[in-house]
């Protein structure tokens, strides 16, 4: 049989596990101190929701459950190849919280804040960075339809990642509408505006004139395409220059009131700015889109945006949404390469213990020892100079020994 986990999936080591619970403790204290209440929904949902989803290329990436039994062989008869699932393992924590706020609402309070963190699953292609199971830790608000909602999130998203370590980062800020409405006024039609916005999403990567290039690909309006390269190329990217180009500026009001308040907010300990080029990748976004980047890691810590569309699938009306999602995987990594210490944690002892000890007195000791160690009962080894080499490389800092008051403290010569 196989010993190794499945490609792009991930065991665990104790320590590594240690840092996550530690880390995942302190992002859910934060939430939960600003009033959110956790949920859990189940890994699976039915492949019809997550089909119209709204996902963007995450659609591609769903892991399918095939149908079972008499259904199963029903769809194979057919030769339907895509009959043959009904279910599939979530691609992220949004889409089933709007079947969950749709089936509980009647007994949720309004606006609901919400906590999720849990695993989710994409069929990616197997990469340094890119897993195919990983944690989101997600918080929302259901039924604010106010910009105050976003304000809110971002600082509370913010204060969690201080309160792990995390400095110097910014909070990258957007509105999907104003782009829209300036893409629309260069002429690039209402129902290609998507792919507009996924190839002006790799402005910082292709740069304008690969932005242009993709675009003429697509074969898009050679006018449309000019104007936006103009615009590009003149390198006003103010939020004043791009509402000046949406035919009504009074679209950017939401925008203006976040940015000014969540500045005000931040007071200095992290950065605020307005990205035009930030669109997300969801398909589900329908107003203002955010991104947490830090000099730590290349890419984005957080990222989120409002879904207002997503409930009304399955109630039939609009219920105004906006979610904020860490990279738990993404800022673990960060902070195990920097060698974080979990803060005021107790050293670890292993108490050691000869064949003939009584083992009920044994237990009682490393009680009492726990007052100021985490303490691990062990049977003695006859090396005791090995074994403690062994416990020095598992992150052991001290050993006892159960029929004396002795305290080896490891790494350290004897009588230092």
């Amino acid at each position: 049989m196989k010993t190794q986990p499945l490609k792009g999936m991930r065991d665990l080591l104790p320590n590594e596990q240690a840092l996550r619970d530690h880390i995942q403790a302190e992002i859910l204290a934060t939430y939960r101190a600003a009033g959110f209440q956790r949920i859990s929904t189940p890994i699976l949902e039915d492949l019809e929701n997550l089909d119209k989803s709204d996902g963007g290329d995450n659609l591609n990436l769903i892991f399918k459950v095939l149908k079972r039994g008499d259904k199963l062989a029903s769809a194979l008869q057919a030769g339907d190849a895509a009959k043959l699932a009904d279910m599939g393992l979530r691609y992220d924590l949004t889409l089933p919280l709007s079947r969950y706020y749709a089936a509980n609402r009647a007994v949720l309070p309004n606006p609901f804040k919400v906590i999720q963190t849990d695993r989710v699953y994409r069929a990616e292609r197997p990469q340094k960075g890119r897993l195919r199971e990983f944690v989101q830790c997600d918080i929302d608000i259901l039924g604010d339809s106010s910009p105050n909602a976003e304000v809110e999130l971002i600082d509370v998203t913010a204060r969690a990642l201080l309160r792990i370590g995390f400095t110097g980062f910014t909070v990258n800020i957007n509105d999907r509408r104003i782009l829209r409405a300036m893409l629309e006024t260069m002429g690039f039609a209402a129902d290609t505006l998507d792919s507009v916005c996924v190839s002006f999403d790799k402005l910082d990567k292709i740069g304008a004139d690969g932005v242009r290039d993709e675009l003429t690909e697509k074969e898009l309006p050679a006018d449309a395409v000019a104007s936006l390269y103009d615009f590009l190329q003149g390198g006003d990217f103010s939020l004043e220059a791009v509402a000046s180009r949406c035919g009504d500026a009074s679209l950017a009001d939401d925008l203006r009131y976040v940015l000014s308040a969540s500045e005000k907010v931040a007071n200095g300990r992290y950065g605020i700015a307005y990205c035009p080029s930030l669109v997300r990748g969801q398909g589900y976004y329908t107003g203002m889109v955010f991104e947490i980047v830090c000099p730590q890691f290349s890419g984005a810590v957080a990222g989120g945006g409002r879904y207002d569309n997503m409930v009304g699938k399955f109630i039939g009306q609009q219920v105004p949404a906006v979610g904020f999602s860490i990279g738990f995987e993404r800022v673990c990594g960060i902070l195990l390469e920097q060698g974080y210490a979990i803060p005021g944690a107790k050293p670890r002892l292993a108490l050691l213990y000869l064949p003939d000890a009584d083992f009920a007195d044994v237990l009682a000791k490393a009680e009492r020892l726990r007052a100021d160690y985490d303490v691990t009962v062990l049977p003695q080894a006859k090396k005791l100079g090995k074994q403690f080499g062994t416990l020095e490389a598992a992150g052991y800092q001290a050993a006892a020994f159960a029929d004396n008051d002795d305290i080896r403290h490891l790494g350290q010569k004897q009588g230092s």
